[in-house]
């Protein structure tokens, strides 16, 4: 029988619990040892009164933009109880995550970037060039990069934030990332942001660092390798976009012999 080529290696995977489900299934199905352990928590905002008054007005508007899953997941949960989707309202998501919760949701016809996924691809679009007295909705998080607004409104477009989630750092259980870790099972860490990134060395304690620095990080975005970098990580392996960009990329190095 032909060798798995994740045979064996334990894996952490950072992703929010409610992410997590897709990249630990192709970690086991590779013959991989997938440890979960979640670094940020999505959670409602606590006060919804200005988004609710924005999704009231949403015919104003002539893009939409969701930066992510989440924020399509939690924006269009928040419009379909409130009311329609405007007929003339075009929709714009960051990434294939975006546009896939986008169509599930009946929204079909969405403007995204195709091979990268982030904000710099979405601008580099021909639909945002000429976006002169145009009104622009952004959907994220609470915070984030400014990157889309500023660019969108240096071209000319009127923006507006519609903050529909909010990210928090969830109480975790670190014995068993630590016994895993000791008993040299932990072979890979699987980070999809670099905010993701800072809360796991900040959430595993000082010997969880030292053992982290040392342990192969991979990440799906230059950004974040960079993050890493600065961080003091010694290997950081830049992958592919997406769950399968992640497995291609530990596919990959996990089947190359390496020394030592």
């Amino acid at each position: 029988m032909r060798r798995k080529p994740l045979a064996g290696k334990g894996i952490v995977v950072t992703r929010p619990a409610h992410q997590a489900r897709s990249l630990t299934r192709l970690i086991s199905a590779a013959g991989g040892k997938p440890l979960p352990f979640p670094v940020i928590e999505i959670r409602d905002i606590e006060d919804r009164a200005p988004l609710l008054a924005l999704i009231d007005r949403l015919d104003e508007f002539n893009v939409a933009i969701f930066v992510s899953p989440n924020a399509a997941e939690k924006g269009m949960a928040l419009v379909k109880a409130r009311r329609a989707w405007p007929a003339k309202l075009k929709a714009a998501a960051v990434g294939s995550g975006g546009m896939k919760t986008l169509q599930r949701h009946g929204v079909t016809d969405v403007i995204a970037p195709v091979g990268r996924f982030d904000s710099e691809a979405l601008l580099e679009l021909p639909a945002f060039a000429l976006v002169y007295g145009k009104r622009i909705v952004v959907f994220r998080g609470v915070g984030g990069r400014e990157l889309l607004s500023e660019t969108l409104s240096e071209r000319g477009a009127v923006v507006e934030y519609a903050e529909c989630y909010r990210r928090v750092r969830p109480e975790n259980d670190l014995a068993p990332l630590l016994r895993a870790w000791e008993r040299d099972e932990l072979d890979a860490i699987a980070v999809t942001s670099s905010e993701g990134l800072h809360n796991f060395l900040d959430m595993i304690g000082e010997r969880g660092r030292e053992l982290a620095l040392r342990t192969p990080v991979f990440v799906p975005h230059p950004r974040i390798a960079e993050t890493a970098h600065g961080l003091g990580v010694r290997k950081v392996v830049l992958t592919g976009p997406g769950d399968e960009g992640l497995l291609t990329g530990l596919r990959a190095y996990f089947s190359t012999p390496r020394s030592g």
